[in-house]
């Protein structure tokens, strides 16, 4: 009688459908949730990979004392390297090694490289080389930001992703150091104090961190994503039982899980068979490429302003730390498409005032680049948390490494922009500024997704887009026909 006293005078055919399954978002939720502090530490480790990557971007800088063409060639083949291992490494972080593997390969096949540039006995071998570390790298800050979002529960994503960007300020905060400590020696020793610790990183990463549990899921491999969620589950002090992870086995896995690791595009495949998501990763791999312009090309620009070379690099560095320190207190608050915006907006105001100001009044320059600096470093951090919002965990990799990709197109004109810009400022800052500033108004078609759960299948994220349009429909047929009652008044 109980029963029948609570349940509903009228039903319908929908109340006898079975209660919807568990999705792999509820099930990570409930097991690693409560991230504990052993965790959340192997993931912060997991995020130092990108110190390690932002020595290998920035140490071009040390060539500013030679000519335009020197100094062009080894950073524009460097970004070359980036962008064509990307777009050919971009999707086997999806299907064939996973998130753990393709981070490990890389980090060895950067640091083995970083060594022997060491010993390249010209400029043509070591700008060979620099392609080759270009192409090794490109899948660490990928592989870093999704691997340790992905290791912990929603409350710490956040923190973590902040955490990986402090570093990488930390790693390029620390080349000005190893610059001026070498100044004397061979800047081969640059390249061998940046590269054996990697190594050594290398091997402890391959030890003490688990591959994402999610990705595990969606590829089908119940059961070593059963072994990984026991793992974190006694780290976060919780009981480890095999009758405790019964969930794995009552959710159903996406219709794509476990597809044959043999095509390795198909996560491509997936996001251009559906118009939403390749509007959205359009735009925000346009968005990308002007951020990425500046913030690739403002470091290299630093000797442009007229003022040393040691403090100006290690101003641009320190310039990153107010930019992680805003968004440790802002990211959970602030909405991520206007913000990219309005930072893509304020950089591009910033550098063209470079452009403006006399050369004579270097200290007034210098602080305009700073600002602009500031706002693309934000820009650039939050763009990269928000595609990882915007894509839904089987292609998520291959998103954010496309994101990437166009950050260092970007990347790979500014070197050349920047060697222009020597004799007349307006190739570098001006174009800087114009290209970010346009750019980043693509940012205003993507959706808001701050404080959303993360998606784990693309039929998952359709179904959101779906019901977004919905409301947004329903939403202005209620103004159009409010609009209309009132007119008939």
């Amino acid at each position: 009688m109980a029963d029948t006293a609570t349940a509903p005078l009228l039903t319908s055919h929908k109340s006898t459908k079975p209660a919807k399954a568990p999705s792999i978002d509820d099930m990570i939720e409930t097991y690693m949730g409560a991230t504990g502090s052993v965790q959340l530490l192997k993931a912060i480790l997991v995020g130092f990979a990108w110190a390690f990557d932002a020595q290998q971007v920035f140490i071009e800088w040390a060539l500013n004392c030679g000519g335009p063409a020197f100094v062009s060639l080894p950073a524009s083949s460097f970004f070359a390297g980036c962008l064509v291992g990307g777009f050919l490494l971009t999707t086997l972080a999806d299907s064939v090694l996973g998130r753990k593997k393709m981070l490990l390969v890389s980090l060895v096949s950067m640091s083995v490289t970083g060594v022997l540039t060491a010993f390249a006995p010209n400029v043509w071998v070591y700008a060979v080389l620099r392609f080759m570390a270009g192409f090794a790298r490109s899948m660490i800050g990928t592989c870093t930001l999704v691997l340790s979002t992905e290791i912990v529960g929603k409350k710490w994503r956040n923190v973590v992703s902040l955490a990986a960007f402090f570093c990488y300020t930390f790693g390029f905060l620390s080349l000005p150091v190893l610059g001026y400590t070498f100044r004397q020696a061979s800047w081969r020793n640059m390249y061998i104090w940046t590269s054996v610790p990697c190594l050594f990183y290398t091997m402890l990463l391959y030890f003490l961190v688990q591959e994402s549990p999610r990705w595990l899921l969606v590829r089908g491999r119940k059961k070593e994503a059963i072994d990984t969620l026991q793992q974190i589950a006694s780290l976060n002090g919780g009981k480890s039982t095999e009758t405790s992870f019964s969930l794995p086995e009552m959710f159903t896995l996406p219709e794509d899980a476990g597809t044959s690791s043999s095509d390795i595009f198909a996560t491509l495949q997936t996001m251009w068979e559906r118009r939403w998501a390749l509007q959205r990763l359009a735009a925000i791999m346009t968005a990308g490429y002007g951020v990425g312009m500046v913030y690739f090309g403002m470091p290299l620009n630093v000797g442009s302003l007229g003022s040393n070379l040691y403090l100006s690099v290690a101003y641009n560095a320190l310039a990153e730390l107010p930019s992680n320190i805003l968004l440790m207190f802002l990211m959970a608050r602030i909405n991520r498409r206007s913000s990219v915006v309005a930072f893509s907006v304020a950089a591009s105001a910033c550098s063209l005032a470079c452009v403006a100001i006399p050369q004579s009044a270097a200290a007034a320059r210098m602080a305009a680049e700073l600002v602009s600096f500031v706002a693309t470093c934000t820009a650039y951090n939050i763009i990269l948390m928000y595609s990882i919002e915007l894509f839904p965990t089987s292609v998520r990799s291959s998103a954010v490494g496309l994101l990437r990709q166009a950050m260092v197109l970007g990347g790979v004109a500014a070197p050349v922009l920047v060697a222009l810009g020597r004799e007349r400022s307006f190739w570098s800052f001006g174009v800087f500024g114009l290209v970010i500033g346009s750019s980043g108004l693509f940012a205003a078609c993507l959706p808001e997704t701050r404080g959303r759960t993360m998606s784990d299948t693309m039929e998952e994220e359709e179904e959101r887009h779906e019901a977004a349009i919905v409301s947004c429909t329903g939403a202005l047929s209620a103004v159009v026909s409010k609009n209309s009652d009132y007119n008939l008044v």
